[in-house]
């Protein structure tokens, strides 16, 4: 019987490619995506900024030091001195100031009397009300006026000791070596003595503010003291100038203002200083400026150094990031040069230009305007270049262009691109300036210019 053999041969089928539109859609957007994702990370962006109206803060503190017509004077013997007169008080040729005890004599009769004495309600009354407004005034970072509230203190309560006893010191004999001394000059009294004494503002030098190196010598009654040594000192004129120190930028607007007023942070008083301007400070980045006045020296005769306040007017406008500042150059052209276009009537030149034939002709260019200055027009560079002819219109009249001039201005950005324009600062700071406002050409409040001038280019599209 004969073999049979399978030789049937199978095939695999093949499915017909069914293409799925879905997915095709889905793979194409996402590789936009992701290109589209790529050229977001590479592409520089512009950060924007919302202009508002607003006003600086500006540091118009300052610490100054007080000059004033000042005359030391020295003792004519040796001895205990006792002072009759308070510190701070006028006082007239003649009058009594202080004695000397060269033998104790007075000294003695000092513990009488002063232990026979009491404090009358005017005497404690005083006191309270000097202990108060130091207590309302202090400053603990300035801790080192405790000392001289002190010295203040020790001179008030001699002061009434000595008081007390002067009466009885015309019952001393000859004898004593008690020696009472009168003043030569009018003036005002000071009981202590710092090396300023012959200081003036126009040799006054930052030296003179390091307060680490200056010192004051106090005089107290009841100190013994040697023929020919300092005793006390007289202010002989009401006139006084308190010297500070301001940055280069902000003595101008002092100088424009020529009196400034002045609010004395001690007490909050304020008076009126008419400005000088010194020398240059060894930096050169500030300048010592003295305000002058002509009343209550006496209120401050103590102290040589003061914090004051100017009180200035704030200047307001358009406030703006210093950042967002750039300065651009643009062509000048006369006013009578410029054209409005007879289809758009956009602003523009006409510049001379060549047929095929080589005849001269004239083609409208369009232009921007950027600022106007006695009929001169600022023109954007990117249109123009230095040799264009510009045609007057129904003239023979040309002009070359060639000058150029600089603008300080700010990327407006309102239109999605960063379009130039004009600023005029009115004052700045470190941080921010401010702008005038609703300038032709320039800003208005709520545009929205670019932050970082310093990354922007021409017309470049702005990516937030």
């Amino acid at each position: 019987m004969a073999d049979h053999t399978n030789n049937e041969k199978i095939t695999k089928y093949r499915k017909p490619l069914n293409t799925n539109i879905g997915m095709i859609i889905f793979g194409v957007l996402f590789i936009y995506i992701i290109i589209c994702m790529i050229m977001y990370v590479k592409t520089d962006h512009l950060s924007g900024y919302e202009v508002k109206n607003g006003s600086l803060t500006v540091n118009n503190v300052y610490r100054g030091i007080a000059i004033r017509e000042e005359k030391l004077h020295q003792s004519n013997s040796a001895g205990y001195i006792y002072y009759f007169m308070p510190e701070g008080s006028h006082v007239a040729c003649g009058d009594l100031v202080y004695a000397i005890d060269s033998a104790g004599a007075l000294a003695e009769l000092a513990q009488t009397e002063t232990n026979e004495s009491e404090l009358t309600n005017s005497d404690l009354a005083d006191l309270k009300s000097k202990i108060i407004n130091y207590r309302s005034n202090f400053d603990i970072t300035n801790f080192s006026t405790v000392y001289d509230f002190k010295h203040e203190l020790q001179n008030e309560v001699a002061k009434l000791n000595n008081l007390s006893t002067l009466h009885a010191i015309d019952n001393l004999s000859s004898a004593s070596g008690v020696n009472k001394y009168y003043s030569d000059s009018p003036g005002a009294l000071v009981f202590s003595t710092d090396g300023y004494e012959e200081l003036t503002a126009d040799t006054i030098t930052t030296e003179h503010f390091n307060e680490e190196a200056y010192s004051k010598r106090l005089f107290l009654t009841n100190d013994l003291v040697g023929n020919g040594d300092t005793i006390y000192k007289l202010v002989t004129d009401e006139d006084w100038e308190l010297v500070i120190q301001v940055p280069v930028e902000r003595v101008q607007e002092l100088v424009d203002a020529e009196y400034v007023q002045t609010k004395f942070l001690k007490d909050q008083f304020v008076l009126w200083g008419k400005v000088t301007v010194y020398g240059l400070t060894e930096d050169g980045k500030s300048q010592f400026v003295g305000l002058s006045f002509t009343t209550s020296m006496i209120s401050y005769i103590t102290e040589r150094f003061l914090d004051v306040e100017l009180v200035l007017e704030e200047d307001t406008g358009l406030k703006i990031p210093n950042s967002a500042i750039a300065e651009k150059n643009f062509f000048l052209v006369e006013k009578k040069y410029l054209h409005q276009s007879n289809i758009n009537g956009k602003d523009g030149v006409l510049r001379e230009t060549y047929t095929e034939d080589g005849d001269i002709t004239t083609e409208f260019i369009e232009t921007t305007i950027y600022n106007v200055e006695d009929d001169i027009y600022y023109l954007d560079e990117s249109v123009l270049q230095i040799g264009d002819v510009l045609h007057m219109e129904d003239s023979a009249e040309t002009m070359t262009v060639s000058k150029q001039a600089s603008l300080v201005g700010v990327y407006n950005i309102n239109k999605g691109y960063a379009d130039f324009k004009q600023i005029r600062i009115l004052y700045h700071n470190d941080e921010y300036s401010i702008v005038e406002s609703n300038t032709m050409y320039g800003l208005n409040a709520y545009d929205h210019i670019a932050l970082d001038a310093s990354s922007v280019v021409d017309d470049q599209f702005v990516y937030e």
